[in-house]
């Protein structure tokens, strides 16, 4: 099984060169743009619009120690705790001693949080994992719009340009005087507003940022948007860099079942509506989080998820699909709090205020990603990965809620600041950009198999069979991956022949980044032979100490995949 090392693509026909090029709008790529723009040209690539990717969609809020009762040693102790044995607990200390004055910087920059009931204080939350009320949150349920909001008119108002509906095919490196390797730019398709293949150019640059999200989309059910797919940790194997910690997908608990029948991005119930006191039930009407931890419906995540999935399975009441969350106890009070979710509880019919809420988990969080300091450093030089296409150290192997936020901001600011500071020399491109490499490209029409084997196979709870199976399918697309017609230069089949071959497009170059980042993530599943944090085994269901070690994977020169361990 032999996987593309590069996305296919017609020649360039045009060239651009900025000293920063940031690849994604949200919080992160958003954050480092506006730190940068005040000494350099950058440019902000983003393939669909500005708010289209995960940070608008963000419901809980940012993570910091804003309250006189709180510490640094309980956010520290709350997140290493989160992450299972596998957080970098220097970097935490970085995150969580920063968080503050990111959340003060937003507000510096005209984030309006919500103020205290009465009051003109912020208000404070509390979340799952979490031992204080540390969360800031903004219009109830919209603290994500808010920071997107913030930070789009910050850096247009800073004169941060932006090139809209412009895909990040690949980087282009060169070599330093010195011999080591370095970034020196990126490939950009760029598409119409139906993802179709317009041109082909090249963005020049002495640092590129890699801020591009996550890859729920990977999966069937999802409360990612649909931009989501994980293009930035593809892009980084392909430019053979190591991605870690993949398997460790957080699935949130509570996403508001749909029917047997959805797909894609599902409403998110944020784990605020459990910090209010909803308690999860099954429908026989038991309990679900009774007995199970401490801390019963506000415990970490992994455990939430866990437990629901184990409910389910039992199918008690006859329903083995999803559970129910009952805020009921809230009244009205649910409307003004949680306006987002009340809107999508209507959509379905549900007043929140008088019916418990159907919820299943569903992909949401990836903890794992492109091996990058708290600072962006990557083992490439001149390249940069903040947000969550990043692993820092900060989550491990479980993300505490809301850190994820407040990490985009405080990674990007830091990497922004630091490439306003100082920039890599400027090294000449040592490869023919134009040459591919590989044309295959995967038909987007395969995508919903793909997405089915990882529901399926590589969910909340995995085994050894499961993955066996999730590999053996996923191996079997790839060998019927074809080659792009136009990067190829062939002509469409005639008559009755073969299904013509996939053209580059939005969607193809997508696909082909998911199933690439699906393959990766089976790898690594089935390598780490435990449970731990949010990757849970039931053949392996408890943690093991020689398990606390990362796992990094690459992809070789024939595009093989390959997982090796590492000390944590």
């Amino acid at each position: 099984m032999s996987l593309p090392r590069r996305l296919a693509a017609p020649p360039a026909t045009w060239e651009r060169d900025v000293d920063v090029v940031v690849l994604g709008s949200g919080a992160a790529g958003l954050a480092a743009a506006l730190a940068v723009r005040p000494v350099r040209s950058v440019l902000v690539v983003t393939k669909d619009i500005l708010s289209a990717g995960s940070t608008q969609w963000a419901q809980g809020g940012l993570a910091g120690v804003l309250d006189p009762s709180d510490t640094i040693e309980d956010h520290v102790r709350d997140t290493l705790e989160a992450g299972a044995g596998l957080c970098d607990e220097a970097v935490v200390r970085q995150l969580v001693a920063e968080a503050p004055k990111s959340i003060r910087y937003l507000m510096r920059l005209g984030a309006a949080f919500d103020p205290e009931q009465g009051g003109t204080d912020i208000a404070l939350t509390r979340e799952g994992g979490h031992s204080h009320n540390r969360i800031v949150h903004s219009g109830g349920d919209r603290s994500g719009a808010e920071v997107q909001r913030t930070l789009d008119e910050s850096a247009i108002g800073a004169g941060v340009v932006v090139m809209g509906r412009a895909f990040a095919l690949d980087l282009v490196t060169g070599a330093a005087d010195d011999g080591e390797r370095q970034v020196v730019g990126v490939r950009i398709g760029k598409t119409d507003e139906y993802g179709v293949f317009a041109s082909v150019g090249v963005v020049t640059a002495r640092a590129v940022v890699i801020a591009s999200g996550g890859y729920g989309q990977v999966f069937a059910s999802t409360s990612n948007p649909p931009a989501v797919t994980g293009d930035g940790v593809a892009m980084a194997l392909r430019a053979g860099l190591a991605v870690t910690d993949v398997e460790f997908v957080q699935f949130h608990p509570t996403v508001m079942w749909r029917g047997p029948d959805a797909l894609g991005q599902q409403a998110l119930v944020s784990e605020a509506v459990r910090g209010e006191g909803a308690i999860l039930y099954d429908a026989a009407g038991e309990r679900v989080m009774a007995g199970v931890h401490p801390l019963e419906d506000l415990a970490p995540r992994d455990v939430v998820a866990a437990a629901i999935s184990r409910r389910m399975a039992e199918a008690p009441g006859g329903v083995d699909d999803h559970v129910y969350l009952d805020a009921t106890h809230m009244g009205e009070r649910f409307y003004e709090r949680f306006p987002s979710i009340t809107q999508a509880c209507r959509e379905i019919g549900l007043d929140p205020a008088v019916d418990r809420i159907p919820v299943a988990p569903a992909a949401h969080y990836a903890c794992g990603g492109i091996r990058a300091g708290l600072d962006g450093r990557t083992a490439l030089r001149g390249l940069y990965a903040v947000g969550e296409v990043s692993a820092t150290g900060v989550h491990g192997a479980n993300r505490l809620a809301s850190n994820s936020l407040t990490e985009s901001v405080v990674s990007g600011t830091w990497v922004g600041r630091d490439l306003a500071w100082e920039l890599p020399d400027r090294v000449a491109i040592d490869v023919d950009v134009d040459d591919p490499l590989d044309h295959r490209l995967l038909d987007p029409s395969r995508l919903r198999e793909v997405r089915a084997v990882m529901s399926r196979h590589v969910g909340v709870v995995r085994d050894e069979l499961s993955l066996a199976s999730a590999a053996g399918a996923l191996g079997s697309i790839v060998r019927t991956m074809r080659t792009a017609k136009r990067a190829a230069g062939d002509e469409a089949p005639a008559g009755d022949g073969p299904p013509p071959r996939p053209e580059p497009s939005r969607r193809t170059w997508e696909a082909t980044n998911i199933l690439t980042v699906a393959t990766a993530m089976v790898a690594a599943a089935a390598a780490r032979t435990e449970s731990r944090g949010c990757h849970r085994r039931s053949d392996h269901p408890s943690p093991r100490p020689e398990w606390v070690r990362h796992l990094d994977v690459t992809l070789d020169a024939a595009g093989t995949i390959n997982v090796r361990d590492r000390p944590s």
